[in-house]
């Protein structure tokens, strides 16, 4: 249960971590100034087997259309992704992956908005990247120095996933212990050393909350762990980078109310100091985002 006193308790427990700052860098025209400001990241899903209808663009025209969009309700990044997470949908080969993402980047590229792009394959990677993305969201742990020489060959931005497995479809059980920042802590650190070393200059970490882990299936397990994380994040900046989180659904407690759901989160998410909010519900959470800055 959250309450004023377990917060309080939280925030005196890790004072150092509560005052951390990190990185800031800009990438195209926009500067991301992270120990001042909170970001958010609008979401285009191309694949038809993504649950979050609103979101889900089954045409490069309807995809463009949804980017601008995105963008005029205050998207700062926009991601775009070939293949669901779900861990019943198809999956989406390398090539078709290209041939959905590469014009869909392209346009939104030239229209100068900032495009990341959600994937584990190289080919990919390196195709929407030389069609002008800015970041590459990484939902994988297979061939990362080669992802990560090519993000800083663009120097394009990279956001580190957290995945136990080899990709985000190829996971199994979520272990973390009983405190999950210091496995993540961990975890990140091991693989922002290495993307520093292959020149990447420009990084986000994130938890990768909303990955569908065997032992997580139960809702109450899953939305605990869900909310722990997001308010214990302030400790993960002391890596020296800023965190982006993908902010959850919990159909279980919203059901019909859903579409609440993330808005709901992003306070949670913020009360934790999280950077960048990657959400479908821009105007809901950027609402959410400019009451709590007042």
């Amino acid at each position: 249960m959250i309450d004023l006193a377990s917060l309080a308790k939280l925030h005196a427990a890790h004072p150092e971590a509560a005052a951390a700052q990190v990185a800031e860098f800009s990438l195209g025209s926009q500067s991301f100034l992270f120990n001042s400001e909170k970001y958010l990241m609008g979401v285009i899903n191309l694949s038809a087997d993504s649950w979050y209808r609103e979101s889900v663009c089954l045409t490069a025209d309807a995809a463009i259309r949804r980017g601008h969009v995105l963008h005029a309700q205050g998207a700062h990044l926009i991601d775009i992704g070939a293949e669901s997470t779900l861990a019943h949908a198809a999956r989406v080969g390398e090539a078709a992956q290209q041939s959905a993402l590469v014009p869909v980047v392209t346009e939104l590229a030239k229209a100068g908005l900032l495009v990341s792009v959600e994937t584990y394959h190289p080919s990919v990677t390196t195709a929407c990247l030389k069609a002008g993305a800015k970041v590459l969201n990484l939902t994988g742990t297979v061939n990362t120095g080669e992802l990560f020489r090519e993000v800083a060959d663009h120097d394009a931005g990279v956001i580190l996933c957290f995945v136990q497995g080899n990709n985000v479809r190829d996971v199994t059980d979520l272990n973390l212990g009983n405190d999950p920042i210091e496995a993540l802590y961990s975890y990140f650190a091991l693989m922002i050393d290495e993307a520093t070393r292959c020149g990447v200059k420009k990084i986000w970490i994130d938890p990768g909350l909303g990955f569908y882990y065997r032992n997580l299936q139960d809702s109450s397990a899953r939305i605990r762990h869900q909310m722990n994380v997001f308010l214990n994040t302030f400790r993960l900046r002391q890596l020296g980078w800023p965190v982006c989180h993908a902010l959850p659904h919990a159909f279980e407690c919203f059901e019909e109310e859903v579409r609440c759901a993330e808005p709901f989160f992003a306070v949670l998410a913020l009360l934790g100091q999280t950077d960048l909010l990657r959400t479908h519900e821009i105007p809901k959470v950027r609402a959410i985002l400019k009451t709590m800055q007042l």
